[in-house]
């Protein structure tokens, strides 16, 4: 599980490893990756759980990720950067970066995973996408796009799996408050010099379609993601399911 020391991908662990999965999660930082899997051993007795550090900006770094990995049965692309910064400020670079993280990330690990998973006839593969990749901001395009690029490619592989109990899904997520947006928020509420609370109801204030009316808690998005990853969802498999808090007002 890609991205996984904190946020919504240690939520999903989390949960995959209370159903018994045994789960191997990966960060850039090898403490920070050390540090999470111990925590998952003690909020989960007994659960089998490792951890690979790799960043994955740098192509060798996932090359070795890839190559230490053993078989897997479900593979949760969860990996992603995001910022809000204006279209015009965004350089050559950056774009690279984004599309490196977000999107060939999951190419990656995919092409890895998929073939076995098709010859033994069975696997899930969870993209943790955006209503943004739908939706996409005009103060974070480079974010959306390739969120609405990994949107394409999960859609794109699920078409391989004709005939086999391999599914391949991706979840639209709402606003979600992880480790990475509570940080974000408290950066400007500082800067601001506004209370983190205000801020973050205020956010919430100004997205009009949201029928939660406030942030999504990333167990939320877990809960959906163990779902995919179960034998319950054999006939759910080329979709986009929403967990949007109704962020979202077309349909997909």
């Amino acid at each position: 599980m890609s991205g996984s020391t904190q946020g919504i991908g240690y939520a999903i662990a989390k949960e995959l490893l209370t159903e018994g999965v045994s789960v191997t999660i990966n960060g850039r930082d090898a403490v920070r990756v050390e540090e999470a899997v111990g925590s998952l051993a003690t909020a989960v007795p007994g659960a089998v759980v490792s951890g690979i550090a790799a960043d994955f900006g740098d192509v060798e770094q996932v090359a070795r990720l890839v190559e230490s990995l053993s078989e897997v049965d479900i593979l949760v692309n969860n990996v992603g950067l995001f910022e809000i910064k204006a279209f015009a400020e965004i350089s050559d670079e950056e774009w690279e970066h984004y599309v490196q993280v977000n999107l060939m990330s999951s190419v990656r690990l995919s092409r890895h995973a998929l073939s076995r998973m098709i010859a033994t006839g069975w696997g899930r593969i969870i993209f943790i996408g955006s209503e943004s990749g739908v939706n996409v901001p005009a103060d974070m395009v480079h974010y959306g796009v390739t969120k609405a690029a990994t949107l394409a490619l999960s859609n794109g592989l699920s078409k391989l799996t004709g005939g086999t109990e391999v599914t391949v899904n991706t979840i639209l997520g709402g606003p979600t408050y992880s480790d990475g947006v509570s940080q974000t928020v408290a950066q400007i509420a500082q800067a601001q010099g506004i209370p983190v609370d205000a801020l973050r109801d205020a956010i919430i204030a100004e997205n009009q379609t949201s029928l939660l009316q406030r942030f999504i808690d990333p167990a939320e998005i877990a809960h959906l993601a163990t779902y995919l990853a179960s034998p319950l969802s054999s006939a759910t498999n080329g979709a986009a399911l929403r967990a949007d808090g109704g962020v979202l007002t077309a349909m997909l």
